[in-house]
């Protein structure tokens, strides 16, 4: 996400922090690159604009002017305005005491409203213990409410339809009923979306939330939309004033631009991103985490969050046992790349961590159908064979290779490298450090 704004950013911000000391005109020089980059972004150009000039005006003040490290000044100044542009500190999403809760999502057709609706339905579920339902009231279109009801049941969400035979405010009100009756938490409402703000699309919307009484109404925004999605928030805070924001598609090409400005347009924060589409894809929007990756701080909290979430402390605490005793298996190795898989993909784990953020390390492309091709050859092996690779002989691998759909050769190549891991592991084990020159040349 923000790769062409971070790329540039980044490379101002280098020049700026390399330098022993820093004169006005080098703040210039900066904030003109900046200029271009936030604008090639995306981004507002009176976000722009007042963003330019309140990082000039610290840049140039007694802040950093006699520092010892005037460039590394400047750079947290960046980050700070970045933090505050995007709202600052982290909105929870408020919920009242009345049961269910509703929650409302309006948006535009293509904007990803309804998977955001089971993502939040599943966050919700997971994150916070709740049961929830979902109001299928997109009925201009059948085939949102079939997807609905599909990434509804992915989510563990009770999903609450009529078909298109009902309108929209019916659906929304017999939806509350039921999900009071079935004793659920939450409700969310996802409505219908038009190609662009149109009158009948927020007749309908104001119609829905006069009828169920949302206690949040949320707005999602397509981040790859950039100026154009500022000006959809502006009119829909116009027309409904909602509460929040839900970017989605952040995982794309997005430039930013939305994400950067909405807060500052409307006034209100953006508490969801979605990263990707599958519907564990979906986290809290923490304006300082994501300031910090644009520029290439790396993110540790998130990355924390991450493992806490897949990592339990037992099965921890077993790998760490396995791998002092030399004992860990390709099935062990499975179980691994199963767990860091369900943390999202290589790259946006390795952006994460400082000194790697911003490096070019972390922005190969990692082939991730190389790890669903590793995958699929320690599957194919038996129990006994993950356990023990050192009896896996030239018919074994044959068999191996046909029944994974892949070569002989590929599981040469796994078997070597998992060999070649073990015997890091073993010189670990007895304090040494291993020979990477060495290891380099075998692979």
């Amino acid at each position: 996400m923000f790769d062409s704004l971070a790329d540039k950013l980044q490379a101002t911000l280098a020049d700026v922090r390399s330098r022993g000391t820093l004169r006005e005109q080098d703040v210039d020089a900066a904030m003109r690159e900046i200029r271009l980059a936030l604008l090639e972004a995306d981004v507002n150009f009176k976000v722009v604009r007042s963003f330019t000039a309140a990082v000039r005006e610290r840049a140039t003040g007694a802040e950093v002017i006699g520092q010892l490290n005037p460039g590394q000044q400047v750079v947290k100044i960046v980050a700070d305005e970045l933090t505050t542009l995007m709202g600052a500190t982290a909105q929870e999403l408020t919920l009242g005491a009345r049961r269910p809760a509703v929650i409302l999502l309006a948006g535009l057709q293509g904007s990803g409203k309804t998977t955001a609706a089971a993502k939040l339905a599943r966050w919700l579920r997971e994150e916070r213990e709740l049961s929830v339902g979902l109001a299928a009231c997109d009925v201009h279109r059948p085939a949102a409410i079939e997807q609905l009801v599909t990434v509804g049941a992915q989510a563990g969400a009770t999903v609450y339809e009529q078909g298109t035979e009902h309108g929209a405010v019916e659906t929304a009100s017999w939806a509350l009923q039921q999900a009071h009756a079935d004793g659920r938490d939450v409700l969310i409402v996802d409505t219908s979306g038009r190609l662009h703000v149109d009158a009948e699309l927020m007749a309908e919307l104001i119609a829905v939330r006069k009828a169920v009484k949302p206690h949040a109404v949320l707005l999602v925004l397509d981040a790859m939309t950039g100026q154009d999605a500022v000006a959809v928030a502006s009119e829909f805070h116009e027309q409904v004033a909602f509460d929040g924001v839900i970017v989605t598609k952040l995982d794309g090409d997005a430039r930013g631009g939305a994400a950067l400005s909405v807060k500052a347009v409307t006034g209100r924060p953006i508490l969801f991103s979605s990263t990707g589409e599958k519907l564990d894809a979906f986290e809290r929007f923490y304006p300082d985490r994501m300031a910090q990756r644009i520029l290439g701080m790396g993110d540790v909290l998130t990355l924390v969050e991450k493992v806490e979430r897949e990592v339990d402390e037992a099965d921890a605490a077993e790998l760490e046992r396995k791998l002092r005793r030399n004992e860990f298996t390709l099935e062990d190795f499975l179980g691994q790349l199963r767990q860091v898989r369900r943390m999202g993909s290589l790259g946006s784990l390795l952006g994460m961590i400082p000194g790697l953020a911003g490096n070019r390390l972390a922005k190969m492309d990692v082939d991730e159908s190389e790890l669903d091709r590793v995958q699929a050859i320690i599957l194919a092996m038996t129990p006994e064979e993950r356990r023990r690779p050192e009896i896996i002989n030239g018919s074994r691998r044959r068999r191996i290779a046909l029944g994974s759909g892949t070569s002989v050769h590929a599981v040469n190549q796994l078997i070597k490298q998992f060999g070649q891991m073990q015997k890091v592991m073993r010189g670990l084990a007895r304090g040494k450090m291993p020979d990477l020159g060495s290891l380099m040349r075998q692979a």
